[in-house]
């Protein structure tokens, strides 16, 4: 297995045979399984992560 890579703030990872995921620095996967850690930073390098939309006034968890 190879060393984790960072690109563009997200790491890198091979997670099972030939299986490469681009993940959050607090190990979420984001995107993937991709076939080659080459693919998986071209992925990392032009990804945008969008936040998730602010709470509305009112909004409870469901939790």
């Amino acid at each position: 297995m190879s060393a984790e890579k960072t690109v563009n703030g997200y790491v890198i990872k091979q997670i099972g045979a030939g299986n490469w995921w681009v993940c959050a620095s607090s190990g979420e996967q984001v995107a993937g399984p991709l076939p080659s850690e080459k693919m998986a930073c071209e992925v990392a390098e032009v990804f945008e992560d969008t936040p998730p939309p602010p709470r509305r006034r009112g909004e409870k968890d469901d939790d």
